[in-house]
This record gives C-alpha cells, structure tokens and sequence, in this order.
C-alpha cells in the first residue's frame, strides 16, 4: 500500500520535558498530552484547582445552602447521558448526606421536553412544588425554562459546562467555568465536574455556619464520591487537562479498591471486568455506553437509580437492565449499518 505524503504527516516537533526515571519517547509522548513537568505526574486530591476562582460559585452555594437549611424540596434537573446521570445521582447523594430533607431528581423525556430545563419541563417541576430548582450538566440555553421558574417564585441555580450564547438565563446563580469573564484555570471540567466544585462550597458554607454541629452529624467525605465524577467526566470526552486527569485518577483509585458505589461496581461486572482491573478507558467505552444506552432507547432513570442505591442487590439487578438495553442498542446499531450498506 503506497502512502500519501500529503496526508500522512509526521506530528510537529514538541520539547519534551526532562522527567527523571522517564524514557525520551514517553517524555515526547507526555509533551504532546501538555503535560511539562514531573509534578504534573502526581494525581494527588490536594493538587485539585480551587473553586475560589469558579465564576458565582459562592452565590450558588449561598442559595442551595438557605434551602438546605431550610428544608425547602430541591429537584435536581438532570439530562440523559452518563455525564448528566453521574452529575444527577451525586448532586441527590452528597445533599442528602449534608442534610436536605427533600431532594429528588427530574430528567426530560426528550421526546415530550427536548433538552435542558424547558418550560414543558419547567411546569412538571412546579407538580412537585420545589423550593429550588438546580440543573447539572444543562442550563445554560435554558432561557424560557428558567424564566418560568423563577415567575412563579422557584429559585434556580443553572450548573453547566456548555458554551453560552449571547444570552444567559435569569437564574439566582450561573455556575459554568466558560462563562464571559470566567478565571477558573480548567475550561474543561465535564458537568459532574462542576457540580462537585459547587458541592465543595456549599459544605464549606455549611461548615462555617456550623450547621452539622447544630444537628451532630459529621460533615461528609465529598472524596468518596469522586467515582461518580471520575466516570462522568471520562464519558462526556472532555479533555484531559491536569485537573480532570486528577479527577478521574482519585476516582479510578477508589474503584480499584473497592470502595465505589454498588451502582459502579455491578456495571463493572456486567462488563466483564473487575474492578481491580479497571482502566480510564474502560470507563468510557465499557460503563458508560450502559448508561447512554438508557438515556438513548428508554429512561435514564433506569442509570440514575442505579448510581444512587446502596443496595448491592438492587445494584446488580439495575445493572443487568441497562446491560440488556445496551446489548438492544447494540443489535439497532449493527442494524443500521446493514441496511445503510445495502444501500450504498
């Protein structure tokens, strides 16, 4: 086979970086990944970039922290792909676990309600008569939705990723790092990763307001949760920038010993996998495609309950669903490119 010089080219020259221990070729390889220096190889938690520099993320925590305290009904509204499930069933886990009394989730059925929070959505939030409404992984174009919200008197606080457009909603608080203006280092973080920097403030403000001394109960772990980001953010292919690199490290770790939901743990051995032995990518091509699988043919919920339950049990039986559901998507995939080609 005769190669094209015009299109196979070599990539440009990169000045690898001197790590000691670390072969020229692998430190070429690290210099094309942006990585430069040795201390960018350690994935410790206490490397994470600080929220401090995160666009509203203090006026965001101020709001979910009054309806907390409160015990106003807070609905999560989520969206219906692994990063928006990840980011959903963490928001539900660590609230709860800081001691709100009522926190449910919603995902829009995309058929009825499209994408993101939309006034059709909007008014099936209103049945359940919530105090705040917080969108994770959507939000941002969710003008018209948001604006019917806050009309008949609900709070929003809009969590996203994606780029805005010339116009933002009127929520109480806007919490996305590619905002105008915005100084967060990582313009990368993935939905669930903006959740989790919001999460960290909101404990924070709870902390300094002595709330969990008020009620005795420890302040949570948001470590423990950071499979759920690890997993969400490899999904959605956001790029790998030292932070998130962090992220899905801290997570990988927790799966390898064990100590991840029971949720992540079943859809690791419907995969074929122990968790032991899990890799990154194994997170994005052989877990997540179970939870897009159910977002794509019938409901995420069907993810979203698996994330959350602490049942081992309940785990493996929700596993096994979207383990069917994918193997579904898998046969009309498979079917479509055969009729696709007998067309051409």
């Amino acid at each position: 086979m005769r190669f094209d010089r015009q299109i196979v080219r070599r990539a440009p020259p990169v000045d690898a970086p001197r790590v000691e221990g670390v072969s020229p070729l692998v430190a070429r390889l690290l210099a094309h990944r942006e990585v430069s220096s040795a201390e960018e190889l350690a994935f410790s938690s206490r490397d994470l970039l600080s929220p401090a520099t995160l666009s509203n993320v203090e006026e965001a925590a101020a709001v979910i922290c009054r309806h907390v305290c409160a015990s106003s009904r807070i609905v999560l509204i989520g969206d219906y792909d692994a990063d928006g499930a990840t980011g959903c069933a963490l928001g539900v886990l660590a609230l709860k676990e800081m001691g709100a009394a009522a926190v449910e989730y919603l995902v829009p059925d995309r058929v009825r309600f499209g994408y993101g929070l939309s006034p059709g959505l909007a008014a099936l939030a209103e049945e359940r008569n919530p105090g705040l409404l917080v969108t994770v992984d959507n939000g941002i174009a969710s003008i018209d939705g948001v604006a019917r919200a806050r009309a008949r008197g609900v709070d929003v606080v809009v969590t996203d990723h994606h780029l805005p457009g010339e116009r933002l909603p009127d929520a109480n608080a806007i919490v996305n790092p590619n905002l105008p203006g915005d100084r967060f280092p990582s313009k990368h973080l993935a939905g669930v990763g903006v959740m989790f920097y919001v999460l960290t403030r909101v404990r924070a403000r709870l902390l300094e307001d002595g709330w969990f001394d008020r009620r005795r109960v420890a302040p949570p772990n948001l470590a423990r949760y950071l499979d759920l980001v690890a997993l969400g953010t490899y999904a959605d292919l956001v790029p790998l920038d030292r932070n998130n690199r962090i992220l899905v490290a801290q997570g990988l770790r927790r799966i390898a010993a064990g100590r991840c939901r029971p949720g992540i743990r079943a859809l690791v051995e419907a995969a074929g996998k122990s968790p032991s032995d899990v890799v990154a990518s194994d997170l994005g091509f052989r877990i997540a495609p179970r939870l897009n699988a159910a977002g794509r043919l019938r409901d995420i919920s069907v993810g979203i309950e698996c994330l959350l339950t602490g049942d081992d049990r309940e785990a493996k039986r929700l596993a096994s669903e979207l383990d069917r559901i994918n193997r579904e998507r898998k046969e009309i995939e498979q079917q479509m490119q055969s009729e696709a080609a007998r067309a051409v």
